[in-house]
């Protein structure tokens, strides 16, 4: 056999392996993916679009996606905040500690959301570390709104800062150097210099930031108490529904993630294109 009709047979396998694989990726994309959400639309329209919008219109519904919007309006902004500082201080400077914090940084990702309830629900309850001293100054965290804050901010708070300490540490330090070396201060060189090459970067942790807070619910769970209308996220209230066997309103309630999830997904995928374009 010759040896182009050996390349030529070789070529052929390769293109037929890639089209199985590329094929199995999708069927297994559609089963995974595409059904379940096939499922949770079709069921919240199920008995029709004005039942559909009467279930959205729930008070207790409409509170639950309003306490999960503001818990991300409070959650990002501190996680972007503490993210930016995290990244500029670990790839642009060497101190005591550095490593303990980009430990500390990975930590709140290794443990189980749950954990991470409880822990807050033993220092901060009413038999807590800290809960009798806040019980005399009339303070009360757990089972409370700044109770799912806290513990969103927690579980979120590494997103932001790994994919711009990526980011940052590819990057290098020559053009922060360079323009302080022209006379810039340190702002200046971040505003000018540092944050239009990370600003992809920044908004692809903020989106990923956002989808889990807005998705959050082991840790949220235990803090909460689960208080219809005053401390129940939109999963929490999703959950709720679905064991009082209103399923129609547990799926309308689904959907609304969904859609958050479906958003969320687009903006990923334009945030990664431009990062592998800028890269």
């Amino acid at each position: 056999m010759s040896r182009a009709r050996v390349t030529r047979n070789r070529a052929g396998d390769s293109a037929v392996v890639r089209i199985a694989l590329i094929g199995t990726a999708l069927v297994l994309a559609v089963l995974l993916f595409g059904a379940p959400l096939a499922m949770v639309f079709s069921r919240a329209f199920a008995l029709g679009a004005r039942v559909y919008a009467e279930k959205i219109g729930d008070p207790f519904t409409l509170h639950a996606i309003w306490l999960t919007v503001l818990t991300s309006l409070v959650v990002l902004p501190i996680n972007t905040g503490f993210g930016l500082a995290a990244a500029w201080a670990i790839t642009r400077h060497d101190f005591p500690g550095k490593r303990l914090l980009t430990t500390l940084i990975e930590l709140p990702v290794s443990i189980s959301p749950i954990v991470a309830g409880v822990a807050y629900l033993f220092l901060y309850g009413a038999l807590g570390l800290f809960g009798p001293l806040l019980g005399e100054l009339g303070w009360r965290i757990m089972f409370t709104v700044p109770a799912i804050f806290l513990v969103s901010l927690f579980v979120t708070s590494p997103y932001v800062a790994r994919e711009l300490i990526t980011v940052m540490q590819s990057q290098g330090s020559d053009e922060d150097q360079a323009a302080i070396s022209l006379g810039a201060g340190g702002f200046a060189t971040f505003m000018r210099v540092t944050l239009p090459n990370i600003r992809w970067a920044l908004f692809h942790g903020v989106v990923l930031c956002n989808a889990r807070v807005m998705g959050e619910f082991g840790a949220v769970s235990v803090v909460s108490g689960k208080i219809r209308g005053v401390t129940e996220t939109l999963p929490l209230h999703i959950e709720v529904l679905f064991n009082d066997y209103n399923a129609t309103g547990a799926f309308a309630a689904a959907s609304i993630l969904a859609l958050l999830a479906l958003v969320t997904l687009v903006l990923k995928t334009i945030s990664e294109w431009r990062l592998s374009r800028d890269g």
